[in-house]
Formats: C-alpha cells, structure tokens, sequence
C-alpha cells in the first residue's frame, strides 16, 4: 500500500510540474489517503505483535 501511495505522490508531482492542477490535486489526495490507511494498519500490526510475543513470553 505504500508503494502504492508513493506511486500516486509520484504522478502528483509530475501533472503539478506540468499544470495539470486537477489531475494533481487528486491524486495527491488519493495518495494521502492511501498513506493513512498504511499508517493505521501498520500500528494495528505493531501493536498486534507486541501482545502476541508478551503472550508467547
């Protein structure tokens, strides 16, 4: 999903460079989102790991 993101942040950049500003706009938007998600699921991950290596421990 990040890469995904990093993807979106990408093509972004380029349609802002070229004056492409809708396209750009949304994109970003898209990639923001995408971000997000990946920063909440990796701190659902982490925190799942952490309680199941103290169970284990």
């Amino acid at each position: 999903m990040l890469k995904w993101a990093l993807i979106f942040l990408v093509i972004s950049l380029i349609a802002g460079g070229l004056g492409f500003t809708g396209v750009s706009a949304a994109t970003g938007t898209i990639a923001k989102i995408l971000f997000g998600i990946f920063l909440v699921l990796f701190v659902i991950f982490l925190i799942l790991a952490l309680v199941g290596g103290a169970a284990v421990a």
